[in-house]
């Protein structure tokens, strides 16, 4: 038994814990300093003597077991590429499978030319035939570092072979270059792109067949005559049926189906894994847990970078109970999962309304049952999920074996006991732990400071929130454009537009706290709402100093329904940096007055623009256009 099982299984049948829980929050920092203080009790049996490996961190496990992929990784990992190398490698090529390929590249995407390395060994030297999945991996892997001489390499065999970029790996590569400024690979990757998008467009006969799919209710006259389109099948028109597909879950199932059925045609562990990432949703879930089944009878598994994408969808859709079985179904299988995929489930497991201890209990249970020891980022998963649902006894205990295992509980930690006293409403301790915090040497950090503001702003304290900001900058910890939206969203709560721009104001001057563009525009549109004109305009000339981009919409909005001339034209010299804004500029607020059928505001205007823009062609026209319908009118 593990020390998680064995905190969370005492949770499972203890009785009389929640009576203590908000006293023993305050003394957190304490229990771990001093772990004479630690006497946890529970009122079945001594926590200490039922599991004292808990406080003495020590546990017991079998032997890890040998996995054939990992043994593959570690061989690559602690070796230079060399023909020694390969030679070793070739010993594992009998058992080489679409899975331990996708789940080797993943191992290695940290090293982009271990990564390419063993791509090309891979398909060039042991004749393995490469999928668009393995060509994604390879590229997110090649993307980073100084290998760019091989990314392009690998997208033109890509185009060569037939294959194309998937959008999502497009978009997470051009996102790589544009946050690298790397201009002219931007280019040249999304002419790629377009021209791969273009050339494996979908053939005529795909076309027909995911018409006819989706356009029918299947019956056997569907099925005789999706056998006239076509009579012979491949692995990749069945991908790109399936992924045309995609929004239609059980019309893909039915097809999936049909082709396995046909003559001369069986599915491949590629097939199924593309079936099962379409089948991972809500609404086709028994169908998901069905396939699963049988990929399983059929001797597929389900590779790594399958397991991960609907992992990810399952906990971004809140179905943490599927998200948690499918986690244990591949830690029972050769690919199993990193520590990071671990801990991003327990996080969203934490991040429900109303965590499952229980399942993080299984989670956890899991990932110690094959061999792994608890890490730091594990505790925490733990510890914040108890956190959270106000479990502090249980939480501390976690955070003393935290400490016996090696693992100092940091701000991390500590924030998240923050987190669950602020959600508990016990705003006064949180405030106490931080002191506490402090004083044994963890000095809260801005994200500790952002939590406890923000439990006191969502409890409606918000002068006490500026309490806690004020003694936050005292200790010298800087503000961040996080805290401030914070806070600024704690006064509109209230309807405090006046301190909301006050404080905006004073940070941005005072100081020198560049706020969120959202931030600005938010607190536009709230002064606008209350006919504060001048204060809007305030922040758009702080806006155009911080070199944000100009926010005219709401303002043209305004002035054109409840503004004077002078209101329009101090709101064109505070839009742009230069002496002048565009001309379009001028055209949008002369638009806006004919609009709202104010014409003689226009026409003020208009003589008191600068020359240059009473006589653009595009001007004149809007006014001669103006006089036009305006003669129409009076006859």
């Amino acid at each position: 038994m593990n020390r998680a099982k064995a905190i969370l299984f005492s949770i499972r049948f203890a009785n009389s814990f929640r009576s203590t829980q908000f006293r023993r929050a305050s003394s957190l920092c304490y229990q771990v300093t001093q772990s004479s203080r630690f006497s946890p009790s529970f009122s079945n049996q001594s926590f200490t003597s039922a599991f004292p490996y808990i406080l003495y961190g020590k546990l017991f496990f079998s032997s890890k077991p040998t996995s054939k992929p990992n043994s593959i990784v570690e061989l690559v990992l602690e070796n230079d590429w060399s023909d020694e190398l390969e030679s070793e490698l070739e010993k594992s090529s009998s058992v080489l499978t679409h899975e331990t390929v996708i789940y080797v590249l993943k191992k290695l995407d940290k090293d982009p030319q271990r990564t390419w390395n063993f791509f090309n060994w891979v398909t060039e030297k042991n004749g393995f035939r490469p999928s668009s999945a393995m060509y994604s991996l390879i590229l997110r892997s090649l993307v980073h570092g100084e290998s760019m001489k091989q990314f392009w390499v690998t997208i033109r065999k890509m185009k060569e072979q037939g294959f194309c970029i998937d959008k999502e790996t497009y978009l997470t590569i051009l996102g790589v270059f544009k946050k690298g400024k790397m201009a002219s690979e931007e280019v040249a990757l999304t002419h790629f792109y377009n021209r791969m998008v273009q050339e494996n467009a979908m053939d005529e006969v795909v076309k027909k067949v995911v018409e006819l799919v989706t356009m029918s209710v299947w019956s056997s006259e569907v099925e005789k005559k999706l056998g006239e389109l076509k009579n012979s099948f491949s692995d990749n028109f069945v991908l790109h049926v399936l992924r045309e597909l995609r929004r239609y879950p059980l019309k893909a199932l039915r097809f999936f189906q049909w082709v396995g059925e046909c003559p001369g045609y069986e599915h491949s562990s590629i097939t199924y894994n593309v079936i099962a990432r379409v089948l991972g949703r809500d609404d086709s879930i028994g169908e998901f847990w069905s396939m699963v089944e049988e990929m399983k009878s059929k001797g597929h598994e389900m590779d790594i970078d399958t397991y991960i994408k609907i992992s990810r969808q399952f906990q971004k859709n809140k179905m943490l109970e599927d998200a948690v079985k499918l986690y244990e179904i591949m830690m029972d299988g050769p690919y199993k999962p990193s520590v990071q995929d671990c801990t991003m489930l327990l996080r969203s497991i934490s991040l429900s309304s109303n965590p499952d201890l229980a399942l993080v209990f299984r989670v956890t249970e899991k990932y110690e049952a094959v061999g792994n020891s608890l890490c730091k980022a594990v505790y925490d998963g733990i510890h914040r999920s108890l956190t959270s649902v106000g479990r502090f006894d249980e939480a501390g205990k976690i955070m003393e074996s935290m400490r016996s295992a090696g693992c100092e509980p940091d701000n991390i930690t500590f924030s998240q006991v923050v987190y669950g006293l602020c959600k508990a409403r016990n705003l006064e301790e949180a405030c106490k732990l931080l002191d506490e915090m402090e004083a044994c040497g963890c000095v809260p950090d801005i994200k500790t400071w952002t939590i406890l503001i923000q439990g006191h702003c969502a409890a409606k304290e918000v002068d006490k929130a500026l309490i806690c900001f004020a003694k936050m900058m005292e200790k010298n910890c800087d503000a961040d454009a996080d805290i401030l939206e914070v806070l600024i969203n704690g006064f509109l709560s209230q309807k405090r537009i006046d301190g909301a721009y006050k404080l905006l104001v004073e940070m941005v001057n005072m100081a020198h706290l560049v706020p969120w563009q959202a931030t600005y525009k938010l607190m536009i549109n709230k002064l606008l709402g209350v006919r504060k004109l001048e204060e809007a305009i305030n922040l758009l000339h702080l806006m155009k100093k911080q070199n944000y981009p100009p926010f005219p919409e709401p303002f043209i909005e305004y002035i054109s329904k409840f503004g004077t001339v002078e209101d329009a034209g101090e709101f064109l010299n505070a839009l742009s940096a230069k002496k002048y804004p565009s001309q379009s500029a001028y055209v949008h607020v002369f638009e806006s007055f004919f609009q709202e059928g104010r014409e003689s505001e226009a026409k003020d205007l208009l003589y008191k623009c600068p020359h240059h823009i009473r006589k653009h062609p595009d001007i004149c026209k809007l006014f001669g256009s103006a006089k036009s319908e305006y003669a129409t009118e009076k006859r």
